[in-house]
């Protein structure tokens, strides 16, 4: 009887500290919308760690903070692997929106930014809560899927030209990395360009035949959405460190490889931010064990643009 007791008593206590690996944040409100995001600790005892934020996909339109996959991510980069993972919310700017194509392109443009500055607007609590949420600040990685791969690179994208709301962070201030799963960036402005900071170290990951996020562009005159083989080719035309692991035989699938590749987001953290490393590498596969190879997308196109 005194050991089932005993069992119990350490079955509540482990439920406990469990419980407290965890918690929600209300970090602003737009809208009339309050958004939230969700802090997932290490247990280590240390008083600083490195902090990856992630944001889910959904083509701006569905997807959550708390979906299963994204959980799954964030328990294990903060569990088992030291760091801080945080999952935020952010405005779905196309929930509702009709006839988006080439000639009604501002619902697409106000999603993109309106995420892209609710993703500085987490990143702004962060900073100001860093001492509560044992985070060291320079050490801040963006990362996310899809619509979420396109509002972190569209984050970095802001905080290097002091566009949306960036002027909120301290002026100095810049990612550590950013790590895009079938992400893009919108630009008014022809070829993305970084004038006020050099963009984060990256690391690409997008399918060579993604219809839904380009990999490689979509341009109408000044205006256009450049994927990650664009991105790599002003990265490396300005000798931005990145890696790239393109997808030879597989599409808009890779956006949700993100649980498939710890190991390699551990490498390019060790090397690309710990070690401070200044590489360039490209790599190209065309097998995933256990992953369905996809040559085409089943979804329509229209799902982010038309």
């Amino acid at each position: 009887m005194k050991k089932i007791i005993t069992l119990i008593i350490c079955l509540f206590v482990t439920g406990i500290c469990f419980a407290q690996h965890s918690k929600t944040y209300d970090f602003t409100e737009k809208d009339g919308q309050t958004l939230r995001l969700d802090v997932y600790f290490p247990d280590d005892g240390m008083a600083q760690h490195p902090c990856i934020l992630f944001y889910f996909g959904g083509g701006f339109i569905t997807g959550a903070r708390n979906d299963s996959t994204v959980v799954k991510f964030c328990k294990t980069m903060a569990y088992e692997h030291g760091f801080v993972a945080v999952a935020a919310d952010y405005r779905l700017g196309l929930l509702g929106a009709k006839h988006i194509g080439i000639f009604n392109k501002k619902p697409v443009k106000d999603a993109i930014y309106m995420a892209a500055e609710d993703a500085i607007s987490a990143i702004d609590f962060i900073i100001r809560h860093s001492k509560e949420l044992k985070i060291n600040t320079e050490k801040i990685i963006i990362s996310g899927s899809s619509a979420g791969a396109i509002t972190a690179l569209q984050t970095d994208y802001f905080i290097c030209n002091g566009k949306g709301n960036s002027e909120i962070l301290p002026d100095d201030f810049h990612l550590a990395g950013v790590i895009p799963f079938a992400g893009a960036v919108y630009s008014v402005n022809g070829k993305v360009k970084y004038k006020k900071h050099s963009p984060a170290p990256t690391m690409f990951f997008h399918g060579m035949k993604d219809n839904l996020v380009p990999y490689k562009q979509i341009k109408f005159l000044n205006v256009g959405f450049f994927g990650s083989d664009r991105l790599v080719r002003q990265f490396e035309k300005y000798d931005y460190p990145y890696f790239i692991r393109r997808y030879e035989n597989y599409a808009h699938a890779v956006a949700g490889f993100y649980n498939k590749n710890i190991e390699e987001i551990l490498w390019f953290y060790d090397n690309y931010i710990r070690q401070d490393k200044d590489l360039q590498i490209d790599e190209k596969v065309n097998y995933i064990k256990n992953a369905p190879e996809v040559k085409s997308d089943i979804s329509k196109k229209n799902d982010i643009y038309d």
